[in-house]
């Protein structure tokens, strides 16, 4: 079903809901259980946290995300690596806050498939004839999680088609069953006055604890941006309307049921489990529960979903901004935002399998949940003020936004920092690790790219055509491809031309230097070509979007196909028995990789950020297959990487 990004459609509106709002949509499941445990049900408690409910999801979804963030399109696309492209040449330090939003954003993919699926599943506690089944839950979770990661590799687009219907079945559903308790007492409608979050959040004794599980509510706000490009900022304006109102009646049908039938009730360990309360599932007649399971878990699923594949997207990203080590991607199919990582698909599912064993229970969870995604948003509100700055948007406008968004994001982060004791401190490991990898990778690439020696190509140029015509020397391929990473056309770095003169003389009719350029652009592909000597030296550059795979092999045949056919260039074999049959000649490529130097003397961190990065260099993918090139047609030539040379050797000569 392929839908115009740029208009409101139905097809659209139904897409969206399907992969936008699954994370936000599921948070029904797990917010008001999350804020009566342990405490006593009265109007001070759930009035006043449904208000600031009402109110996190205006200020923070409604405001921040859907009418002032989803403007940072970049050519449709969104996201915090998308955003960080749109505004990386302004200031050299924003790469710290996209790494650190990138790695929180991954940390809350590996928490948000186990809590929704979790409390999804709890749901068959209500049931007498389940009433034994708590031990059993983690089990049928894990076989969920199971399944659920083994279908990735064969991608959504054969069942993403379901997903639209079955979210719009929930959250029709959500609107009915709060629909349906809102007559349990009718003064939950005081909720909708600001001043009731104020009273509560200034006299409820602990509010910032609570405040963590408020802020459950709007986890799922990120994803609006993230997936813009799926949907388009119409279709999710638009969809969220719906949403939210469904959003806002569930959540006034629970508070109402939590105080028209569980008023002045302490909800302990204990009386959870002896009277069965589940602010979500108390809203369900019995003979609904089964069916109302299955929609939730459906409903879960479609939401880890939506996690996963933006998970995906986002290390295929970092990886072209060069940001993360390459890895292995597939493409399950033709359809846009297909795309699979094996061992990212790995490492999260035993990342869910751990949180599952670990916390066994939602209500354990929900400590952990939500300090990721204060983080990344803290982090795009700080992109994102830089991109008002960027399109000279007026410094009163920017300082308020900053104002008010530093302020209500640093409360949730404060309340949330509370739980870090009690699970928080998972979400910190996962995220802490991701940023480590980020850090490396990209640092150790700075510290190798000061000692990259680069030289003036045109002083080589008579050297290079004589070694050409030299016929003593056995010609080494008829063409001959490096890979350059020199952006001034004029130059070239000298380890190629040691590579090509000294090292071993490398003789071939016609040398191509291939440079590859990551825009900020998403899905640009252009080309561009450089006869420096016209069928004895040509330059080639691609200008890539940050979304663009880079098939070198396949793009770079593309554009000799081009030349030949404007009759720039004469492919055909310089052998004469080969070219009075037109023979097209061999090409050879050649992939320089850098190995880190035993004569180096680096301080000690450096020296251990420098083996990390090596040692994620070996277990990553090799550059000729992050390249796209086939390895039949490469040859791998090393060369020792000497970034801080040993300065005083004490070395005596005796007689």
């Amino acid at each position: 079903m392929k839908v115009s990004l740029n208009r409101v459609s139905t097809a659209g509106l139904l897409i969206a809901l399907g992969i936008i709002y699954g994370d936000i949509g599921t948070s029904p499941l797990y917010v008001y259980n999350a804020i009566i445990n342990g405490r006593t049900i009265d109007e001070h408690l759930i009035i006043g946290s449904l208000s600031c409910i009402i109110w996190t999801l205006t200020l923070q979804t409604t405001i921040k995300y859907v009418l002032l963030v989803l403007r940072a399109d970049n050519r449709g696309e969104g996201g915090i690596f998308a955003l960080y492209a749109l505004v990386r040449r302004h200031r050299k330090w924003l790469v710290l806050p996209a790494m650190i939003g990138g790695a929180a954003l991954l940390s809350d993919g590996i928490i948000t498939p186990p809590i929704s699926i979790t409390s999804a599943v709890e749901g068959l506690q209500k049931l007498p004839a389940f009433s034994n089944i708590d031990e059993n839950i983690v089990y049928i979770v894990l076989v969920i999680l199971g399944l659920f990661f083994f279908m990735q590799q064969f991608g959504t687009a054969s069942i993403g088609k379901f997903f639209g219907p079955v979210m719009l079945v929930w959250f029709t559903m959500l609107a009915v069953l709060g629909a349906t308790h809102m007559a349990d007492d009718w003064s939950i409608l005081r909720a909708f006055s600001p001043h009731y979050a104020f009273h509560f959040i200034k006299s409820y004794p602990n509010s910032l604890w609570l405040l963590g599980a408020v802020f459950l509510c709007t986890t799922g706000a990120e994803a609006l941006y993230s997936d813009l490009g799926h949907c388009g900022k119409g279709n999710i304006r638009i969809s969220w309307i719906f949403v939210k109102i469904c959003l806002l009646i569930h959540y006034l049908g629970q508070g109402a049921s939590l105080l028209g039938h569980h008023y002045g009730l302490t909800v302990t360990r204990e009386v959870k489990e002896t009277m069965g309360i589940n602010a979500f599932y108390d809203l369900m007649p019995q003979w609904f529960i089964i069916p109302g399971v299955i929609i939730a878990t459906s409903a879960a699923i479609i939401a880890s979903q939506a996690m996963i594949t933006g998970s995906f997207t986002l290390i295929s990203e970092a990886m072209r901004l060069n940001l993360w080590p390459k890895l292995k991607i597939r493409y399950p199919s033709e359809e846009k935002g297909q795309l699979f990582i094996p061992s990212l698909n790995l490492m999260m599912f035993v990342g869910c399998v751990i949180v599952v064993l670990y916390f066994r229970t939602s209500e354990r969870m929900e400590a952990a949940y939500g300090l990721a995604i204060i983080t990344t948003m803290m982090m795009t509100t700080i992109l994102f003020s830089n991109f008002m700055v960027s399109r000279r948007i007026k410094p009163a406008y920017i300082w308020l936004f900053l104002a008010v968004y530093i302020t209500i994001e640093s409360l949730f982060m404060f309340a949330l920092l509370q739980k870090f004791t009690h699970g928080g401190y998972i979400t910190v490991m996962i995220g802490g690790l991701m940023f480590m990898v980020m850090y490396v990778w990209y640092k150790a690439r700075k510290i190798k790219n000061r000692y990259v020696e680069f030289v003036r190509l045109d002083h080589y140029i008579p050297k290079i055509q004589e070694l050409s015509n030299d016929r003593s020397i056995v010609k080494y391929a008829t063409h001959l491809v490096y890979l350059t990473s020199a952006d001034n056309p004029k130059e070239i770095e000298h380890k190629i031309i040691y590579s090509i003169l000294n090292k071993k003389p490398k003789r071939a009719d016609i040398y191509w230097f291939i440079h590859v350029d990551t825009l900020d652009d998403p899905y640009t592909m252009e080309y561009k070509v450089d006869h420096i000597i016209p069928n004895d030296i040509i330059r080639v550059e691609f200008r890539l979007g940050f979304r663009v795979e880079p098939r070198i092999n396949l793009m770079f045949r593309k554009v000799v196909e081009d030349l030949v056919k404007n009759r720039e260039v004469n492919i055909t074999s310089r052998y004469e028995s080969l070219e009075r049959s037109n023979v097209v000649g061999d090409f050879q490529f050649i992939v320089m990789e850098k190995y880190l130097s035993q004569d180096n003397e680096l301080p000690i961190l450096e020296r251990m950020m420098m083996k990390f990065h090596f040692w994620l260099k070996e277990i990553s993918l090799s550059e000729e297959r992050g390249f796209g090139l086939d390895p039949s047609n490469v040859v791998i030539e090393k060369f020792p990487l000497i970034v801080a040379p040993v300065s005083n050797l004490r070395l005596k000569r005796v007689d």
